[in-house]
């Protein structure tokens, strides 16, 4: 079965590596696209994208064991046929969040993704991945990943975007590059801002306050009563004056009404996370599909594992941004020229 037939009404098709719980999917599937394959190895990960993506197939296993015959075996195509080839491989040994080692064999992922684009031959492939990879010392490895990825026929464009102006109620920078075939002769390009930054008041309303409450520990509380208002850092001085040190201080963070809300992170440790503007707890689950562009009717197993699949996920607005623009921009002229 060619990509073609695929989808019998015409839509762009789509293979997800590395697709998490769905958040890249989920912005395809918004802009139009069909999803052939996604391809994850998380056991809850897994289990989420199922519960939400019921129709799509999953090849639920290490990557590196996917072979791209069987790969394109599984999503029904044919070398050079699908529309789009997306992933987003493990980042922690980019971010600054760690140590950033050029070593780490977390960095190596993405030649897994490199070997299955080669022998696909997608049209266009999107590849997301922390700002940290262009930072300092490990700019070394994105021009790696750059030319890794030029030698597998493609042209080739990163850029820096935020999803803040994406429609997402939240500041996260991601690398976003993007790569058309060399034979398309068409210039990769990501899609321009397209929105005012939408605050945490905006981003909630109408929402019900739920029963996922994980209350703050009693000297957060006593910092709030000292804490700078409208303010999203903590205060290193009164946080190191009631708590006696400054452990936990830098992932500690409060949510302003009145501005967008920062990263969200992939975890939740110790006292550590982000407090709601005026209440002695942290962002609920409901509250952190809010921000991360999640409807509402998402599904989670249970709040800890949804607040690692969230903090992992390329916002869905986001996502469904640069699919437009694909579709719209690169897509529809392969479509004239053929």
């Amino acid at each position: 079965m060619s990509a073609q037939n695929a989808d019998l009404n015409g839509k762009p098709t789509v293979i997800s590596t590395f697709a998490g719980c769905g958040g890249s999917s989920l912005g395809y599937k918004m802009a139009g696209f069909n999803e052939l394959l996604a391809v994850e190895w998380d056991n809850n990960a897994v289990e989420t994208f199922k519960l939400n993506f019921p129709g799509v197939k999953v090849y639920h296993g290490d990557i590196s064991k996917l072979s791209s015959k069987e790969c394109m075996e599984l999503a029904g195509i044919s070398v050079g046929e699908l529309d789009v080839f997306d992933g987003s491989p493990p980042c922690q040994g980019f971010s600054t969040a760690g140590k950033r080692r050029y070593g780490d064999p977390r960095n190596s992922l993405f030649k897994e993704f490199a070997r299955l684009l080669k022998d696909i031959q997608p049209k266009v492939f999107v590849m997301e991945n922390v700002t940290g990879m262009i930072k300092g010392h490990m700019k070394q490895a994105y021009l790696t990943i750059i030319k890794t990825l030029r030698e597998c026929g493609y042209r080739c464009k990163g850029q820096v975007l935020n999803a803040m102006y994406y429609n997402v109620p939240q500041k996260r920078e991601r690398v976003i590059i993007i790569g058309v075939r060399n034979d398309l002769n068409i210039e990769p390009s990501h899609p321009k801002p397209e929105s005012k930054p939408i605050n945490v008041r905006e981003a909630f309303g109408g929402l019900n306050e739920d029963e996922d409450n994980r209350m703050v520990s009693g000297f957060l509380v006593e910092y709030a009563k000292k804490h700078p208002k409208d303010s999203w850092n903590t205060d290193g001085e009164i946080y190191k004056k009631i708590k006696g040190n400054l452990a936990g201080s830098i992932s500690t963070k409060w949510c302003s009404w009145n501005k967008t809300c920062g990263t969200l992170p992939k975890s939740e440790i110790s006292t550590t996370g982000i407090i709601h503007p005026d209440k002695k707890r942290y962002l609920s689950l409901s509250e952190m599909k809010r921000i991360a562009s999640f409807p509402d009717d998402f599904k989670f197993i249970d709040r800890k594992s949804g607040v690692n699949r969230i903090g992992n996920s390329v916002p869905p607005n986001l996502m469904k941004a640069i699919a437009l623009h694909i579709k719209n921009n690169i897509l529809s002229k392969t479509q004239q020229s053929e």
